[in-house]
């Protein structure tokens, strides 16, 4: 199976590449960072391309895609996975700090999207996978780029979703909680129930495989996020979200 993965030099990314590198696929890995995108490849084995780059950056995202052609012709499976994250409460609001952490999260996957939709679609098959997270289903105190970036993220997948039935494409959103990597690594807030790299990882893959719509995990967040704090009225959660932010 010929498998891109963005954002593939560190967390879920690279987790995620060591699991299906074990399973013999063949592996596109982007990232920004050349060394250890290398070290990703090296520990997957197996056939791996090596783009570095910038999600963000459309013509490397053309480039990077024209190489994947060359190399296999086309794609199975395209996990737009790539992300950054920055905490800042609304008062000290950077519009270029929320600009980057669009153009990554939103752009980046964006950007491939364009170039992996024509050949999946001309083949009837494929599958479009897009890590957002459980923070895109409500804003957060102290995370709104990142919450915002998400959620518009999820909304241009679930979208997609309609716009492909039929075709033989699938899409899938994937909405983990908290993952140990490096986004979260420099916390000093608790992270509840967070849960390692590889277990991360495996819940995706597993969740792809099984033809599910939409990954989200771990269950101890997700549920009540879905079915209590998502229809929750604004005035209960303005009240709620501040006070959790405050006690962690």
């Amino acid at each position: 199976m010929r498998v891109l993965i963005t954002g593939a030099s560190c967390g879920l990314g690279r987790e995620m590449a060591l699991l299906l590198g074990r399973e013999g696929c063949q592996l596109a890995l982007t990232g920004r960072r050349r060394g250890k995108l290398e070290q990703t490849a090296k520990d997957a084995g197996g056939e791996c391309l090596v783009l570095p780059g910038d999600v963000g950056d459309y013509a490397a995202a053309k480039a990077g895609y024209a190489a994947i052609r060359r190399k296999w012709g086309g794609l199975d499976w395209a996990v737009l996975n790539a992300g950054i994250s920055k905490s800042k409460n609304i008062r000290e609001f950077s519009a270029e700090t929320c600009r980057r952490i669009f153009e990554v999260n939103v752009i980046g996957a964006a950007n491939w999207l364009e170039q992996v939709l024509p050949d999946m679609i001309q083949a009837g098959s494929g599958t479009i996978a897009g890590v957002a997270s459980l923070a895109g289903w409500r804003g957060w105190p102290n995370s709104g780029a990142y919450c915002a970036s998400k959620a518009a993220l999820e909304i241009l997948l679930e979208s997609a979703r309609l716009d492909l039935r039929g075709t033989g494409v699938r899409v899938v959103i994937v909405c983990p909680g908290f993952v140990k990597s490096e986004l979260t690594g420099g916390r000093s807030k608790s992270m509840p129930f967070i849960l390692e790299g590889e277990d991360g990882a495996r819940r995706i893959i597993n969740g792809i495989k099984r033809g599910k719509k939409v990954v989200h995990f771990p269950w101890q967040l997700s549920l009540p996020m879905k079915y209590l704090v998502r229809p929750m009225p604004d005035f209960l959660y303005d009240f709620l979200a501040t006070q959790l932010e405050a006690r962690r």
